[in-house]
């Protein structure tokens, strides 16, 4: 096994995550397989429990790990599937060495960070590598590791210490350093510094690694004298120094370091160049045509994302991607604007009108309206109006999770006239309680106790949006993260109202798919079908979502029999492929720009 460590320094947010998927995109195209795992050194178990707002989202994986974001782009560079394991956090490595204290593994001796801490994060590294990840029983020949944080941060010190070892330990040969750095360029002087990277890199040293690659964040490429002196000063041979400057889109990164040699400089350092089934170059035509095509798009399609943590669009990651994945797909510049749900509602129209006037110029000027997951009742009503919106409109709608249970709620107040109608969640003693606890949950801990991962849905009605939209499968095995679900009881009253549920579990009495059949579209789903989205297969719903807020559906129905090209999930991580004649799909990031974000 060979191992790529990816650490960082001068600052966080220089896009450790996306050089470490870029690298294993890289790897994989010249013909290797490739493994992720990402080290976070906070306290918390995993991310389950963390905010949005501190951390981002938190990405879900099959097998129900709430996990670091990073993950999610790993999966989505790399088309592959991880484990909880693959998120190694401090909280995870102090409790299975407490545990093992507990039961007397360690004979009686001191429990100490060195050797304990420092060997539990040894083995959970080795054993984590040999998982594998891309649907085969073939372990994965590189393992890509990134740390999180930046050298020198107290907390990820047991990590740089085991990672120290670890190098030593697997020999040289197997242990290829990347360090992500910036080099600035101060707007006095105007030239690009290099004493940052220098200082980072001499901190990193001073703790016992030493890189084998740098990886330059600038604005602008890195001039060549500056890269002579980073050479010199940091100790790393010219043709190991990458620049990664700033892009149209995340998806010329891997293109960045095919062109640079990077792939060149880490299977020299990893040895791999006598392994005969790697190629001299890297294949990266799909990665060229779409990163290139991108540019191309011209014709907007805005949809209105409706959320309580808006002020981060990291909080909404996943979604972002699955909205891109499927705008490119169909031709389309994504442009989304944010409208926090608050600004929707009435009590906002007294305190701040003018927030509650942009809000609804926003959500009345989208082609789409999309309600994300969430939880707690800050907002709430605001969401419930822009479902009520959507359905009295005819604008399409998808809402995921909480969007799918607050459509519920609407529905029955507005349409029902139930007017006591709500969740349990929001209201306790709620008259009409059409959103109910889980009977499974618990009331007395939050972390790892909602019904998590993948889980399958199957269709109840053949002929519906959804069921074409996943090319007329039975069923799907899509990811989930909630504790709330609609109340079985009121179903038939549902239905017979006019609301379809269209996908149940296995077991007929929990709801994952809601639709409007009078509507152009208006889906609801359970599950998150965001998690499964990738580049070339985009998600089947979000599709949908965009086709039919551009104009788009009724043509992408009717090639439900040959267009549709979508992966699902499944319990044991082997991918489910439903494989038809593939959009040509492009692919890009976004920037901030006011209150919209342009794709």
């Amino acid at each position: 096994m060979k191992y790529v460590l990816v650490t960082g320094g001068v600052v966080s947010g220089l896009g450790k995550g996306v050089t470490a998927s870029s690298i294993g995109v890289l790897l994989k195209a010249c013909g290797l397989r490739v493994t992720s795992i990402k080290i976070d050194p906070y306290l918390n178990t995993d991310a389950g429990t963390m905010s949005p707002f501190e951390h981002g989202e938190v990405f879900v994986l099959d097998d129900g790990g709430e996990v670091d974001l990073d993950l999610g782009n790993y999966e989505r560079f790399l088309d592959i599937k991880l484990t909880r394991d693959n998120n190694i956090t401090t909280g995870k490595i102090y409790q299975a060495v407490i545990d093992r204290e507990r039961r007397g593994d360690y004979l009686g001796k001191t429990v100490q960070v060195v050797p304990h801490i420092t060997d539990a994060i040894q083995e959970w590294i080795e054993r984590v590598a040999l998982n594998p990840v891309d649907g085969t029983e073939e372990p994965a020949d590189v393992c890509v590791i990134e740390l999180g944080g930046t050298i020198g941060d107290i907390e990820s010190m047991p990590f740089i210490e085991a990672l120290g070892q670890f190098s030593y330990r697997v020999g040289h040969g197997n242990f290829c350093l990347v360090h992500v750095s910036l080099v600035p360029v101060l707007n006095v002087v105007g030239e690009q510094k290099t004493k940052p990277t220098q200082h980072s890199v001499r901190g990193l040293r001073g703790l016992g690694l030493m890189p084998d690659i740098l990886a330059c964040r600038s604005t602008q490429p890195l001039e060549e004298n500056v890269k002579l002196k980073l050479s010199q000063f940091c100790q790393v041979p010219i043709s190991n120094i990458v620049n990664l400057h700033d892009v149209t889109n995340i998806w010329h990164i891997p293109l960045l370091l095919r062109d640079q040699k990077a792939h060149e400089a880490i299977l020299n350092v990893l040895g791999l160049w006598c392994v005969g089934r790697v190629p001299q170059e890297p294949k990266l035509a799909e990665w060229t045509e779409r990163a290139s095509k991108f540019d191309k798009l011209k014709t907007p399609v805005r949809i209105a994302m409706v959320g309580k943590y808006t002020g981060i669009s990291d909080s909404y990651l996943s979604v972002l991607k699955a909205l891109l994945h499927a705008s490119v797909a169909l031709d389309r510049k994504l442009v989304v604007d944010w409208v926090p749900s608050c600004d929707l509602e009435d009590s906002t129209a007294k305190e701040t009108p003018d927030a509650y006037e942009k809000a609804w110029v926003l959500l009345k000027g989208a082609h789409g309206i999309l309600v994300p997951g969430g939880f707690g009742d800050r907002g709430v009503q605001g969401k419930i109006l822009a479902a009520k919106y959507a359905r009295e409109n005819k604008v399409p709608y998808l809402g995921i999770c909480l969007g799918m249970q607050i459509a519920v709620i609407e529905y029955a107040r507005s349409v029902m006239k139930l007017h006591g109608a709500n969740s349990t969640e929001f209201d306790p003693a709620a008259k009409t309680p059409c959103v109910i606890f889980m009977p499974e949950g618990s009331t007395t801990h939050m972390g790892a106790t909602m019904r998590l991962g993948s889980r399958r849905t199957f269709f109840q009605v053949n002929n519906c949006k959804s069921a074409k939209l996943y090319s007329n499968a039975s069923y799907v095995d899509e990811r989930h993260r909630h504790r709330y679900e609609v109340n079985p009881d009121m179903v038939p009253e549902f239905e017979k109202a006019g609301l379809s549920f269209v996908g149940r579990d296995e077991s007929g009495r929990r709801m994952e798919i809601i639709e409007l059949p009078n509507h152009r579209f208006f889906v609801g789903t359970q599950f998150h079908p965001e998690f499964n989205s990738r580049p070339g297969k985009p998600s089947p719903l979000f599709l949908g979502l965009i086709a039919a807020a551009s104009g788009q559906l009724d043509h992408l129905l009717q090639r439900t029999g040959g267009a549709v090209r979508c992966i699902t999930g499944t319990g044991t991580g082997k991918p489910k492929l439903f494989k038809k004649k593939p959009f040509n799909g492009l692919v890009t990031t976004y920037y901030a720009n006011g209150s919209s974000i342009h794709i």
